[in-house]
């Protein structure tokens, strides 16, 4: 098997691939052939470079065609594609490196200049002079004949709750999320898709436009960082058919703009954390679209969400449904996954260990109504238990999130000496005096609108929230920060 071949050639070369927005708002449409020509020549600068099947390649690019391009041309000879986020420092690419084995750099050049010494790398300019077709060029790599346990591509962990850790999917991982670009995703032939998640996270690499391809689709790629005043205008004049966002972004759109309707938008997706009831229907109210709830990890893939055509009605906050074909269980609340079923999941991780077992314990706590429909309670070690309660701080971020006052919030367990644990707050508000007036209004509020043992005993207002370069929020640190 070959991306390049079993999809890239599958299309007419004529046909639209990516639509591209540069930082000064430049509109650019990228062809099936340009691609194919460009990752062609890039392959053999590759080669050139010392690069062979099976080697890494370290991408440092920001939402521009040229990561996309980089990707491609991994995938045509066999290297193993390792897209980073332009925010990492220099000790965690080095850190990177060291891990991975890295044997060639491709980026921009403020990335770059974050580089240990001794790594090749190809910059722009390079690339701009590989991409001239009036130029001499290096004999391209050959179509490499891969299996699909062949690595195609390293992801990190996000970190929240330790050192990330590298992740190696396989080939199988690309043609994969055919399952969740259908019953997820929703994406149709001839859709606009904007995935708006950086280059170097799990969700840009499935999403970004493997999953839109896999449907006959197109993608978006907008440079630069996210703007809340201009997000929804780019989306209505670019005519973009399914927008996929962080929750982070929709509760940010929600809280500090005036939504509106968006013609042409059919479909909004969301993952990476629970999204709270009060965003959804804010959208719903705003623009007569529901967003569609979704969960994965980094070593799974896409796992459940809500489908096209489920109604989200009395479910908001719902992650969904296991996707056709993926297997799951709870037990002791937690959501396990059996491995067999899941066309995406992992290798193995750097270290070269891998999971052996039927069942893939996610650390994540669940609850399942009588339809079968899951949601997200917060992940094992975030729970707190507080005089023989479990609370799943989900809820109680929730609960705060509908006070008008609060922009942002995350529920941590904080020492008792009698409780063992008590719920404590920790807030970003949107309007509002910080102090013990604002502190008992908010835990009224959440007496009121969750069960009263697990209101807030402790309110802790902040400027901002730690967060992973994702948007999770980091509530570990948060934790930490008490000792």
């Amino acid at each position: 098997m070959n991306f390049i071949e079993d999809v890239i050639q599958s299309f007419p070369f004529s046909r639209e691939a990516v639509i591209s927005l540069d930082a000064d708002g430049n509109r650019t449409v990228h062809y099936f052939s340009h691609l194919f020509a460009r990752s062609l020549g890039l392959s053999g600068a590759m080669l050139e470079q010392g690069v062979r099947r099976g080697d890494v390649v370290l991408i440092m690019l920001g939402s521009r065609v040229e990561w996309v391009i980089s990707m491609l041309a991994c995938f045509r000879m066999g290297a193993v594609a390792l897209p980073c986020s332009p925010q990492l420092t220099r000790e965690d690419l080095a850190w990177r490196i060291v891990e991975t084995g890295a044997s060639l750099a491709i980026g921009e050049p403020e990335y770059l200049a974050e580089l240990p010494e001794g790594l090749p790398y190809l910059d722009l300019a390079d690339l701009e002079r590989i991409f001239d077709e009036d130029l001499d060029q290096a004999t391209p790599a050959k179509s490499a004949d891969l299996s699909p346990d062949d690595p195609a591509l390293i992801v990190f962990t996000s970190g929240s709750t330790a050192r990330p850790k590298g992740v190696v999917h396989s080939q199988r991982y690309l043609t994969g999320q055919a399952t969740q670009a259908e019953h997820w995703l929703g994406a149709k032939p001839g859709d606009l898709v904007w995935c708006t998640a950086a280059p170097g996270w799990s969700k840009s690499s499935r999403n970004a436009f493997i999953a839109p391809w896999l449907r006959g689709a197109k993608a978006l790629l907008v440079e630069g960082r996210f703007d809340p005043e201009t997000r929804l205008r780019i989306a209505r004049e670019q005519g973009v058919g399914v927008l996929c966002q962080a929750p982070t972004e929709y509760r940010i759109l929600a809280r500090r703009t005036e939504l509106s309707p968006t013609p042409g938008i059919h479909r909004m997706v969301s993952a990476g954390e629970a999204l709270n009831p009060e965003v959804i229907d804010a959208f719903r109210d705003a623009t007569g679209l529901e967003i569609a709830d979704g969960y994965g990890q980094t070593e799974t893939g896409a796992v459940t969400g809500m489908r096209p055509g489920d109604s989200l009605a009395g479910r908001e906050g719902s992650m969904g449904r296991p996707l056709p074909g993926i297997e799951t269980r709870v037990v002791e609340d937690e959501l396990q996954v059996k491995v067999s079923t899941s066309p995406t999941f992992f290798s193995r991780y750097l270290d070269g260990s891998s999971f052996e077992g039927e069942w893939w314990p996610t650390g994540d706590l669940v609850e399942a109504d009588e339809d079968g429909f899951l949601f997200h309670q917060g992940r094992n070690d975030d729970l707190i238990s507080s005089a023989g309660y479990r609370i799943g701080p989900v809820e109680v971020e929730s609960a705060l999130l509908t006070h008008p006052a609060v922009a942002e919030a995350a529920a941590i367990a904080a020492p008792d000496p009698e409780r063992g644990s008590v719920v404590k707050a920790v807030v970003v508000l949107r309007d509002g005096i910080p102090g013990d007036a604002l502190a008992e209004d908010l835990q009224r509020h959440c007496r009121e609108a969750t069960a009263p043992y697990k209101y807030p005993r402790i309110v802790e207002f902040v400027d901002e929230l730690p967060k992973t370069a994702s948007g999770k929020i980091r509530r570990a640190e948060l934790r930490a920060r008490q000792v």
